[in-house]
């Protein structure tokens, strides 16, 4: 599932007990946490105040 709401709208709209398996698909390989509600995302954009969990990767000039 494509979204470009954050977690908080989804769970209004019920979408965990609706459609729990693309739920799943939001929060699998999560880089973010919202520091407001503790939600955990793979895109910064799902999460009202998104945080990155571990450290950017640098690249190597």
């Amino acid at each position: 599932m494509k979204t470009d709401k954050t977690l908080c709208e989804l769970e209004k709209q019920g979408i965990i007990k609706k459609e729990f398996k693309a739920y799943k698909t939001l929060v699998r390989d999560g880089k973010f946490v919202c520091a407001n509600c503790g939600r955990v995302a793979g895109r910064k954009k799902n999460l009202c105040e998104a945080k990155r969990l571990y450290p950017q990767k640098t690249r190597n000039k």
